[in-house]
């Protein structure tokens, strides 16, 4: 944890998952389609409450294991401190000797795949930072990539930090456990790996699980892994990072909260310009991000049904004033995500291990539950399927706002996007909500078209795009962008 301020029933496929919002529907605006003649229905559906889920992502998630979940934290923490600067050269402490088994577990499971799975270990060498990291130091991210079978070039990425850290973030010596942050997202980033590799079929969308380094510094190896991946023109449509997921019991005296997954979620993206921010404020499109779109479409395919998990959906990029290695990813412009426990409690996170006042102080793995993470693993596990199996968000998306000539303007609304490389779709929808509802309220099926005239005012309801495949399969979201 960096402390920088800075949605029907399926059909009979095997992967068949509805990734249509969830929410409860308001009242739809009445419109009429007006082009083109081809669209599927003029009338708005309110968008679907319930779903029937593909029986191999429910098998998939009844793999997840809190045992596993619970060796892995116990091995992180024998190696004494994972700091950033300690012993990269030690066989069993330090985090050298943690980069190097967390790479052996990669492997053994990418060779246990079937060949879809390859395992790299990035590594680059950064420069001092005052206050920060005192010597040149190199860090390593590993990575596990499932290649995708039909849309590889489309990524999905989520992440745990594997370094952790003491009260004075230079002192890279003592023991620094780092259970909760982040044992917990490297367990989690490993046993979504595990559980993936053995999926019976093949997806799609390829899947990236790495275990990042330098967070707790500075975010290091999530930008420089953001920053490569932008570099090589990667299309990540979506990005997780687990940072502190340990437990749902704070140990303050606070109610336990077992149930609740905290996803943070940025409203104004990172990487815009002034003069996209100013556009974004006249069309009102500060609750459309990319990120929220992600969130939205989270909240949607990972319900308490499937996962005994309810997301709390929090419109903030992170904790106040805070950072995770998702910030890393928005700074590329990728849509991503911080998925975090209800509630943290400081004593736990950044302190020496000691008792002071009858206190115990400590990222003690004492304070994780297991069956926690493994609920959060199950979160992950959902959305990851739902967006490598799902089509992709569509592009360029946009909504035109010039009138017939001699008016000052028109109650008709205009929507135009790229057709998906797909190639089993069966067409769109346009989804509308009011603009004070937080969720998505009604679908218009307009077909396998690329664009659609609609009767009702832009001015009272924000729209948007998604794609729809054969098997009721839904994209997430996609927010048009103001043009002539």
């Amino acid at each position: 944890m960096e402390n920088n301020y800075v949605s029907g029933p399926k059909g009979p496929s095997r992967r068949a998952f509805l990734s249509a919002s969830a929410v409860t529907a308001a009242a739809a605006p009445l419109v009429s389609i007006i082009a083109p003649a081809s669209a599927a229905s003029a009338s708005p559906r309110l968008v679907e409450t319930t779903r029937n889920f593909d029986p191999a992502l429910q098998d998939l998630i009844n793999q997840i294991d809190p045992h596993r979940i619970q060796a892995t934290i116990e091995q992180l923490i024998q190696f004494g401190t994972r700091h950033t600067a300690s012993s990269q050269t030690d066989p069993a402490h330090g985090i050298g000797a943690a980069y190097t088994w967390v790479n052996q577990q990669m492997q053994a499971i990418a060779d246990n795949s079937n060949g879809n799975m390859t395992v790299q270990q990035q590594t680059f060498l950064q420069q001092p930072v005052p206050g920060r990291l005192t010597n040149p130091t190199y860090i390593t991210n590993t990575i596990l990539t499932l290649q995708g079978t039909a849309n590889p070039q489309r990524f999905y990425v989520v992440t745990g930090h594997l370094d952790s850290r003491v009260t004075d973030i230079l002192n890279f010596t003592d023991d620094a456990p780092g259970a909760d942050d982040d044992g917990s997202g490297v367990a989690c980033v490993l046993e979504l790996a595990r559980v993936f590799a053995q999926a019976p079929d093949d997806f799609p969308g390829t899947i990236i699980f790495a275990a990042v380094s330098g967070e707790e510094e500075g975010l290091f190896g999530s930008t420089f892994m953001a920053q490569q991946m932008a570099k090589a023109g990667n299309d990540v449509q979506g990005m997780f990072s687990n940072d502190i997921i340990g437990t749902g019991d704070a140990h303050d005296g606070s109610p336990p909260d077992p149930t609740t997954l905290r996803m943070f979620l940025e409203g104004i993206p990172t990487n815009v310009t002034s003069s996209q921010i100013s556009l974004m404020q006249a069309v009102g499109g500060e609750n459309d991000g990319l990120s929220r779109q992600l969130g939205r479409y989270v909240n949607s395919v990972a319900p308490f049904n499937l996962t005994n998990m309810n997301i709390r959906l929090i419109w903030r990029r992170d904790r106040y004033l805070r950072a995770s290695d998702h910030v890393s990813f928005q700074g590329q412009g990728y849509p991503a995500a911080r998925f975090t426990e209800p509630r943290e409690n400081f004593n736990h996170e950044h302190q020496n291990t000691q008792v002071v006042n009858g206190v115990q102080l400590g990222d003690l793995i004492q304070y994780v539950d297991f069956d926690y993470v493994a609920r959060v693993t199950a979160v992950n596990a959902a959305a990851l399927w739902a967006l490598a199996t799902s089509p992709g968000t569509p592009k360029g998306a946009q909504i035109h706002f010039t009138p017939p000539p001699t008016f000052a303007g028109t109650n008709l609304t205009t929507l135009t996007w790229s057709a998906n490389p797909e190639g089993n779709l069966t067409g769109y929808e346009v989804v509308m909500r009011e603009t004070t509802a937080p969720d998505w309220t009604s679908a218009i099926p307009v077909g396998n078209v690329t664009s659609v005239t609609l009767n009702v005012s832009k001015d009272n309801v924000q729209f948007g795009i998604r794609a729809v495949d054969q098997n009721g399969n839904r994209s997430p979201v996609a927010f048009p962008q103001a043009v002539p």
